[in-house]
Parts: C-alpha cells; sequence; structure tokens
C-alpha cells in the first residue's frame, strides 16, 4: 500500500492527489443517470433468449442465494446448487414460481454454450413449471417473463426435439437424471395421411413472401411432411385408361404443426427425482389449440413457413423457362392440377393458372396471404395449374380442362360433393386465356376465325379429327362458376407482337401430339395455305399477338351467361389516362372487357400484380363473395368499377 502511495505522489502533485481524495470522499455509492428510451428497454429486457447474460430478475435470485459468484465460475454447478435449495425447501414459497423462471433462463443458457439437448430440455421443463398453464397460481400475463418462459419453453422443445417426434414411450436424457414421456402414434394421422420429416421452424428464415404468418401460443413450431399412408390407393398412372395424372394431391405437403410436452402437477414433477410426462402433436387445422387442465391454450405454428417449404420442395419454379422452351415439359410425366392440400367435403376448388415463363411458384405471396383469412381457409381448396406456356393456348386449356374434369371424378363428382360444381379460375396474364376458353360456347366460330377452310374439308384420322374437336370447339365447363382475370391480354399483347418475342416463340418446340396433328393438317388437304401459318407458328406468343388470328378471334366469343367475371387490370405509374395505360406487357385496351361483375384498376403496378397487396385484397373479396353466395357468412360488398391509386 505504502509503494502505490509513493507512486501515486510521484506522478502527481500535491495538488492533484488532495482534489483526488475529496471526489472520493464525495461520491455516493448510488447513483442515477439519464438513458434514453432504447437504453432503458434493453437494460430492462435483457435475456438469455437473444445470447446474452442472463436477465436481471435471474440475476436477483442468484445473488440473494449467493450463487451469482459461482455462476460466473462454474455454471453448472450454480444451477446445481439452486436446484438443491429449492429441493429441500431453503426457498420460500412465495418465491419458488421466481426460482423456476431463474433455472429455466439458466439452463437456456448452459444450453446455447454447450449445444446440448439436455440442458435445453431442462429449460423447457422449468418453464412449463414457472407457467403452469390450466392450473391456479400462474404468472400474470403482464408479467414480461410470461412471455420469455413461452419462448424458453417453445425454444427449449426446438432445440431438445430438433427431428419431431417418433412413436411410443421416450425416455429424454436431463442434467439431473431421466424423463419418460410418452406420444400416442395415432396423432402422426392427418387425412388420411401420415406425418414424418418434422422440421422446426424456429430456425428457418423465409424470404420470397412479403408477410410472415405466425399463431404465438406454446409448443415447438414445426413443419410436418404429410405423406400418403402405406395402406392408402395409390392414383392410376399417368398412361392409365381410367386418363389419371392430371391431378394429385401433392406429395410434399407440409403443415404447420406445434409439439407440446405436458406435464401433471409439473411444480412438484420438475424438481422430483422421476418426471414424466407426454408429448402432443398438434396440426393447425385441425387444433389451433390445445386443452391443459382447465385452460385452452393457444399452440404454436409458424404457417408462412410451412407453406415456403412445400413450394421450395416441389421446386416448381425451376420449370418456368423449361416450361416456355420445351412443350413436352408436361406430357405425361407428371400431374399438371396439382392440390397442396386434401379436399374436404363442402371446399369450393379455386383453380390458380399462371401465365407465359412462369409457375405455380408466382402465387406464393397471393395464397400466403388469403389463407390468413380464416374463411376462406376453411372453405376453400387451392389447386395449382402447370403447363407448357408456348403451346398453343387451345391445347393448354384442352389440358386444364381434362385436369379438372379428371380432378372432381377423383374425388366423387358434383353429385357426391356439390361445392365441386363450384370451381372458382383465377387466371394471370395468358392463364386468363386458358379460363376464357373454359367458359366460352363458339360452336364452328374459333375454328372458322383461323382456318381458311371447314374441318370438314380435311383427310384427318379419326383420332387427329377428335383431339381438334376437342381443342378448337370447346363447351363450356358448367363446373366453372366464377373467373378472375389478372392482366389478361383479352385482345392480346403488344409485347408478344415485338419481333425479339416473335424469335423467342421460333425457339420454344410443340408438344408431339400437336405437331403430328399440325402437319397432318396441312397435308390433308395438300395444301398447307389451310392452316393459318406454319407448325412454328402454332405456339402462344404468335397467338397472343393483337394481329393473329386467335387474337381477332377469341374476343368475338361471348362468355356464357350464368358465369360471374372479374377483371384486375395492373397499370404502370398513374394509368392517365387509361385509354393509353399499361402495365409493361399489356395495355389496358386490352385487358378492359365489358359485361364482367367488377374491374379494378390496380395503379402503380406491373404485369406480375400477384403479390401487390390491392390485388390480393380484390381477390380475397371476391372469394368471400362466392361464398356469400351458398354459405351463411357476413355481406361482402361488391364493386362494379373500382380504381386503386
Amino acid at each position: 500500500m505504502k509503494r502505490i502511495f509513493m507512486r501515486l505522489r510521484a506522478a502527481c502533485p500535491p495538488a492533484s492527489l488532495l482534489a483526488m481524495v475529496a471526489l472520493a470522499g464525495c461520491a455516493g455509492p448510488v447513483s442515477v443517470r439519464q438513458v434514453s428510451l432504447v437504453q432503458g428497454y434493453r437494460a430492462t429486457s435483457r435475456s438469455a433468449l437473444l445470447g446474452h447474460a442472463p436477465g436481471n430478475s435471474t440475476l436477483v435470485v442468484l445473488r440473494r442465494n449467493g450463487l451469482l459468484p459461482q455462476w460466473r465460475a462454474h455454471p453448472d454447478r450454480a444451477i446445481a446448487a439452486l436446484r438443491a435449495q429449492a429441493r429441500t425447501g431453503a426457498i420460500d414459497p412465495d418465491d419458488m414460481a421466481d426460482t423456476l423462471f431463474a433455472l429455466a433462463e439458466l439452463s437456456y443458457r448452459q444450453g446455447l454454450r454447450h449445444h446440448n439437448a439436455a440442458d435445453f430440455l431442462s429449460a423447457a421443463l422449468y418453464a412449463y413449471a414457472y407457467l403452469q398453464p390450466g392450473q391456479a397460481g400462474g404468472p400474470s400475463p403482464y408479467d414480461e417473463r410470461f412471455r420469455q418462459a413461452c419462448d424458453l419453453y417453445n425454444l427449449g422443445l426446438s432445440a431438445a426435439f430438433p427431428n419431431g417426434v417418433g412413436a411410443g414411450v421416450q425416455r429424454r436424457a436431463l442434467p439431473y437424471g431421466t424423463i419418460e414421456l410418452g406420444f400416442d402414434p395415432a396423432q402422426l394421422r392427418w387425412h388420411g395421411r401420415v406425418l414424418d420429416g418434422m422440421r422446426p421452424t424456429a430456425t428457418l428464415a423465409v424470404s420470397g413472401m412479403p408477410n410472415v404468418y405466425r399463431t404465438p401460443g406454446l409448443g415447438e413450431a414445426l413443419t410436418a411432411l404429410a405423406r400418403p399412408a402405406p395402406d392408402t390407393a395409390r392414383p392410376p398412372a399417368p398412361d392409365s385408361p381410367e386418363g389419371g395424372g392430371s391431378f394429385s394431391i401433392s406429395d410434399q405437403i407440409r403443415v404447420p404443426a406445434s409439439l407440446l410436452l405436458e406435464m401433471d402437477n409439473p411444480r412438484a414433477q420438475v424438481l422430483g427425482d422421476s418426471p414424466h410426462g407426454r408429448l402432443v402433436l398438434r396440426v393447425m387445422d385441425q387444433d389451433p389449440a390445445t386443452r391443459i387442465g382447465d385452460a385452452t391454450v393457444p399452440a404454436a405454428y409458424d404457417q408462412t413457413a410451412a407453406r415456403a417449404l412445400s413450394l421450395r420442395e416441389t421446386a416448381l419454379w425451376t420449370k418456368e423457362y423449361r416450361g416456355f422452351l420445351d412443350g413436352t415439359t408436361f406430357d405425361g410425366t407428371r400431374p399438371r392440377l396439382v392440390a397442396m392440400t386434401p379436399h374436404r367435403r363442402g371446399n369450393m376448388p379455386v383453380v390458380f393458372i399462371h401465365g407465359t415463363a412462369s409457375s405455380p411458384y408466382r402465387w406464393a405471396g397471393m395464397v400466403n396471404d388469403l389463407l390468413e383469412d380464416p374463411r376462406i381457409r376453411e372453405h376453400f381448396d387451392f389447386w395449382f395449374f402447370s403447363y407448357a406456356t408456348s403451346s398453343p393456348i387451345p391445347y393448354s386449356a384442352w389440358q386444364l380442362r381434362r385436369a379438372i374434369t379428371q380432378a372432381v371424378n377423383s374425388l366423387g363428382g358434383v353429385r357426391a360433393d356439390p361445392a365441386l360444381g363450384r370451381i372458382t379460375l383465377v387466371g394471370h396474364s395468358q392463364g386468363g386465356l386458358l379460363a376464357r376458353m373454359l367458359v366460352i360456347n363458339p360452336g364452328d366460330r374459333l375454328w372458322n376465325g383461323t382456318a381458311s377452310h371447314p374441318l370438314s374439308a380435311f383427310h384427318l384420322r379419326p383420332d387427329a379429327r377428335r383431339f381438334i374437336h376437342e381443342t378448337m370447339f370447346p363447351t363450356p365447363m358448367p363446373e366453372i362458376q366464377r373467373v378472375v382475370f389478372i392482366a389478361t391480354p383479352q385482345h392480346g399483347s403488344y409485347f408478344a407482337a415485338a419481333s425479339v418475342m416473335q424469335l423467342v416463340g421460333r425457339m420454344a418446340s410443340l408438344p408431339l401430339r400437336v405437331s403430328e396433328t399440325a402437319r397432318e393438317l396441312m397435308t390433308g388437304a395438300g395444301d398447307s395455305t389451310h392452316l393459318a401459318g406454319r407448325v412454328s407458328r402454332l405456339g402462344s406468343v404468335y397467338a397472343m399477338s393483337p394481329r393473329s388470328s386467335f387474337m381477332r378471334t377469341l374476343p368475338t366469343i361471348p362468355i356464357v351467361a350464368g358465369v360471374h367475371t372479374h377483371s384486375i387490370i395492373p397499370v404502370c405509374g398513374n394509368g392517365e389516362p387509361l385509354s393509353r395505360a399499361d402495365d409493361g406487357v399489356v395495355s389496358y385496351a386490352s385487358a378492359h372487357i365489358p359485361g364482367v361483375d367488377s374491374e379494378l384498376v390496380v395503379r402503380h403496378s406491373e404485369h406480375s400484380t400477384q403479390s401487390n397487396p390491392f390485388t390480393i385484397a380484390e381477390v380475397r373479396r371476391i372469394l368471400l363473395l362466392q361464398l356469400a353466395q351458398g354459405v351463411a357468412a357476413p355481406a361482402v360488398p361488391t364493386s362494379p368499377v373500382a380504381s386503386l391509386r
């Protein structure tokens, strides 16, 4: 000490030393300083959940029990000592809740340090005991630790059960012993399918969907793969006489689920020698909440992550340009119409039809938002149609017709479920033209408008003649009740007429059946002029040119009575005047058709408007209108003509 004083005296003049002593004597042991709102909130909300030191309430418990130094030097020993004090009654009963929360947070911090499943599971158990759902004496929901305890429980389970759960009784290690957990394997059955391939969503980051929806609650939020059960009959092969293969329920369905670990009398069990409990699996569409004791507790779900993972694992987006350049992409190789959930009786199908060089992937943002409305989720099934977008429009529409027919028949038909006769088509761009082909009755007008001679003048094989009748002489489908046209080139696209697009169109191949039938037509009468153009000019790019014979003919054929139609037309900028407005691909004048039930102009939106919030809101309004017509539901206002600025 004398040595330190001599050094200070040598470094500082006597006057400075006197000032330091005076200041030290004036400084009090307690101080208060002004901080910002952000700094104040950060200090009070500190938590091990963020990877930091434990929060203030946990540090208080450690200090009051004389364990803070031990926590800093030997964390595992400090946790064991605190647990021992709670077990032996050394802690006042009024302080037990504080102690359980501290044990949960300290165990979770150790789990992060050691990446140890036993620590994470212990944290979940302590947090559950602190919350003791369904029993009296739980924490106030206004206590910030209430939400933190829910997160410690949920995330602790996510780390302890990274692969979900298996059937039967399980024994899991804990830092202080083991726990026995029962599980009923019947919970793995969902709509005739088996749930497996479970993944926690806590460690998944979703991009590509503007809005991420989660349902707050208790449990490990999971996404579970719903595979066909081994005892479920397989659908007929694509080339079977039954015409199967056009429609299927996706084998990559991922459903939002939640895994809960429940314990009876948790505060006594968690401090005992042989804790036991049960694992409960909930699926969002069946069990939005769970019953624990005397309380109904909401289960935690991450529905957007489940939807995103379903889309990602189907790799739909990889077919966008291949599906344009290769006309055989969807010929007999895979289903063209895919349902993302099994059909439930009474649910009305909504068929989404993408546009040129696109895929069902482009509906992701819209579908994610629509499914957040429980009325839509509970009364509609979403089906997605894929097709080679360079193929002739009548041929793609014929594929769509066959796929819908096969889907309705495979589900028992309209007599078994009248809702299958109330289908809504939602078509974007070229997809809208495919939808229109299903609700017109052209007779021979479409053929006469595109060919210079009647079909009877051609010498054709019976199957070729039948194929032409089915594609060029369509009849309206009675199951279609409503059509939504989005950015649809009803009178053609100036973009398709551009020379560069015509060049791209020549690069695309056509389906084999189309090519063979076209050649037979050209040679059937010995004169290739009987068909408007060569084989390579039959594709959709040429057809969508305003100058094409197909595009000059189709708008003259009216949509049949009884079908409700709606137009959603995006325009760049403020779209003034509308007569000269366009979306970069389709002009307003081309997309506009008279006589629709409603028309919405979405301003400041480009051609790919599917994820535009105003476009989504209008589709939602239309679906609720469809629902209100046949099911008791709140009235939905109509908007015959509207414009969004």
